[in-house]
């Protein structure tokens, strides 16, 4: 055998065990999660806001709701600043700037988020309860700091999706008289669209699955909320606080609630790749 061909098998197996971890993963939570929702029914799982599971109770939709309102105002706070210092830092600054604010950036990724979460409870929660009201503790303690979050995501796969837009289009577009503002608005944007939907979508997958920064500073209240000043608790904050001491469909509950966060990365991966393709 030569060694080519060794290196490739090598890597080949690696490739399938990564693969066959990701499968077992996935078929004990469904093993763990399904017969709940099957004796339950799908309906009542979802729909339902009543969750009090010693009581034969097993209803997520508080905390459906709470997952998504929290990461769209993620979102809405993260993806505008995110991708204006992307384009700050690809279309305007010195290279040299550049070398060093783009490393530095991405190394807010590594920061543990327990970090955000102490920061948040020790200077936002009380900013929010001083000059807003309410308890401190959230929906809107939740979003500033997710937004924060995944503004590391954000920027560095935008800053590569600008970058990778080909040197002709900028100089095509200026030659034909266009300002730098329309190039990059008109052409640049437009080339690296893909690339800035996958940022985005990315970023929604992490704060969709961040636990310990909500955890934190979210207050954890079992309730849809009606206003950005209401506690709230997220699916991977139930799982995170109930799993250490649950027990038979307790445990059966939080494994079902496992395979909608599942299901939720998935079609978002999923949208991630059909918008890539049109484009």
């Amino acid at each position: 055998m030569s060694r080519e061909k060794f290196v490739e098998r090598v890597l080949f197996l690696l490739a399938l065990s990564s693969l066959s971890s990701l499968l077992l993963i996935t078929v004990f939570i469904f093993l763990e999660g399904m017969p709940l929702i099957i004796e339950t029914g799908l309906g009542n799982f979802l729909a339902s806001s009543h969750w009090a599971p010693t009581k034969g109770h097993f209803g997520i939709l508080a905390m459906i709701i709470s997952s998504v309102l929290v990461t769209l105002g993620a979102m809405v706070l993260g993806v505008p600043l995110g991708l204006a210092c992307a384009l700050v830092l690809a279309e305007f600054s010195p290279p040299r700037l550049k070398m060093v604010l783009k490393p530095t950036l991405e190394l807010l990724a590594g920061i543990p988020s327990v970090v955000y979460g102490f920061l948040g409870v020790l200077w936002l929660v009380p900013l929010i309860r001083d000059y807003l009201g309410g308890p401190g503790l959230s929906l809107l303690a939740a979003a500033l700091i997710l937004g924060i979050m995944i503004l590391p995501t954000v920027i560095s796969i935008s800053i590569d999706a600008l970058d990778a837009v080909p040197g002709p289009y900028r100089d095509g577009s200026i030659a034909l008289g266009a300002t730098q503002w329309q190039t990059v608005r008109r052409v640049v944007l437009p080339a690296a669209s893909s690339g800035i939907i996958t940022a985005v979508i990315l970023a929604m997958g992490r704060a969709i699955g961040e636990t310990m920064a909500v955890i934190m500073v979210a207050g954890n209240a079992l309730k849809i909320p009606t206003s950005i000043l209401d506690p709230v608790r997220t699916l991977t904050s139930n799982i995170a606080l109930e799993l250490g001491y649950a027990s038979g469909r307790h445990r059966e509950a939080l494994f079902a609630t496992g395979i909608v966060l599942f299901v939720i990365i998935m079609l978002l991966n999923l949208a991630a790749t059909l918008l890539t393709r049109r484009k």
